[in-house]
């Protein structure tokens, strides 16, 4: 009789556990510039599914990442800066490197935690040997590529394929967003219910190159070339992201699913950063700030912005503790819990703010309130290998890759960082400077095998 009590008990326990666990859906777009969505004031391309669910939570008017791909991946995963896991720049296809294997990851600490995970999409963190792999990395599920620059269609890069179901070559047909948003929704509906659900979404949308089928096309006869084909594809990743919600509501999800949405970097042309200067590649804030929201009914207040800062290492602590996992490790986290300043006003938990560039920390930025500080020797950005900044220069931009050895900007009153302020507080740049090389002193090496 005991012992039946015993098993009754044990199995409320868990349920009850499974029931305060949130589900994650962490939805990570691809190159999406600031203001190309309507939530952060985009105009030209119609995202209704993206702002409703915007407006349902919380905007993050500060979210910075990484300029480009692989580096942006490797924060959220890792809760770590690339000066400490030596993920700086893309990782390339068949490079003897990756995400370092010590590197403790999300799907690593939600799976401890009785989590199913899976990822859909985007990987770019290393795939030479399995163990670099998502299988190898915490996710009990993987679809889909593992770098960027797919065709759309047949799923080649370069002319190979890069398509897999847990680590296994896969040739089927269909349009990359459309069958990255089909696996999601079948992992929704019918996997194991009685465990919560850590789902990473990263669309290879609307990364070039710019192919999409024609009907979403035709909602934007007014707009030409690649801005045009840039608007469908994100039409369709709009549409895909309202298919996600509608698998949550079907499946009975939805009340207890935390989703978080959010740019791997700032757009590269055609996308459009409005009001901040520059483009993917580049540490200004159109390479680093990234369009953002987290939506949770009746946990993360609804219609509301939040103008203090946060870095995408925050979401790793920040998610472990809401899932009721454990952040102790050996590797120290650079992340800090964002929670309280999302849903209850408090102020952002950071003293700093770190950027680096994909050249590592000779290139530079620390962000103190409202204040920014940028170190660097005077060259063009060369941000990787598909960085739009270049391409930005040839076309006559304005400032495009550009950077001044010392400069400092008021983004509250400056957020295009138009006005060099370094020479007229010279107090403040050295007390910043100070603080940014504290962030930098123990920077590793760039994990790019030579």
């Amino acid at each position: 009789m005991r012992y039946a009590l015993f098993i009754s008990w044990l199995g409320f326990a868990l349920c009850t556990q499974a029931a305060s666990q949130p589900n994650i859906v962490f939805l990570l777009i691809d190159d999406l510039g600031y203001a190309d969505c309507g939530f952060n004031g985009g105009k030209e391309i119609k995202t209704p599914n993206i702002d409703r669910l915007a407006k349902s939570g919380t905007i993050i008017d500060s979210h910075y990442v990484q300029p480009v791909c692989s580096p942006t991946r490797s924060t959220l995963l890792t809760g770590r800066y690339p000066t400490h896991t030596g993920v700086y720049t893309i990782v390339s296809p068949g490079a003897p490197w990756g995400l370092p294997l010590a590197e403790r990851t999300l799907a690593d600490a939600l799976r401890a935690a009785g989590y199913r995970t899976a990822l859909t999409g985007k990987w770019h963190l290393g795939e030479f040997e399995k163990a670099y792999q998502p299988n190898a990395r915490g996710f009990d599920h993987q679809y889909g590529h593992f770098f960027g620059m797919l065709d759309y269609y047949t799923h080649d890069r370069l002319n190979k394929l890069d398509w897999f179901r847990n680590g296994e070559p896969l040739k089927e047909e269909g349009y990359t967003t459309h069958l990255i948003t089909k696996e999601a929704c079948k992992i929704i509906e019918t996997g194991d219910k009685s465990k919560p659900l850590f789902l990473y979404v990263p669309f290879n949308g609307v990364h070039s190159p710019f192919q999409v089928p024609e009907d979403y096309l035709k909602p934007y006869g007014t707009l030409k070339g690649n801005r045009q084909k840039l608007a469908g594809m994100l039409a369709a990743v709009d549409e895909a992201i309202g298919r996600i919600e509608d698998s949550l509501k079907k499946a009975g999800l939805l009340e207890n699913t935390l989703i978080v949405f959010s740019s791997d970097n700032g757009g590269p042309p055609p996308g459009d950063n409005t009001p901040f200067r520059d483009y993917k590649g580049t540490i200004y804030e159109g390479g680093t700030r990234a369009a953002a929201f987290a939506t949770w009914p009746g946990r993360i207040p609804a219609d509301q912005h939040v103008a203090q800062p946060m870095h995408m290492v925050d979401w790793y602590p920040t998610l472990i503790k809401l899932a009721g996992g454990s952040l102790e490790q050996k590797l120290p986290i650079d992340g800090l819990d964002v929670w309280p300043m999302l849903t209850k006003g408090a102020p952002s938990p950071h003293d700093a703010i770190l950027s680096v560039s994909t050249q590592g920390p000779a290139r530079a930025a620390v962000r103190m309130g409202d204040w920014k500080l940028m170190v660097s020797g005077n060259a063009d950005a060369d941000g990787g290998e598909d960085d739009g900044a270049a391409k930005a220069k040839k076309k006559g931009k304005a400032a495009a890759g550009k950077y001044e050895p010392v400069a400092l900007y008021n983004l509250a009153e400056d957020p295009s960082e138009t006005k060099n302020l370094a020479a007229a507080q010279p107090d403040r740049v050295k007390a910043m400077r100070t603080r940014l090389a504290a962030l930098l002193k123990d920077a590793v090496p760039s994990g790019v095998k030579k």
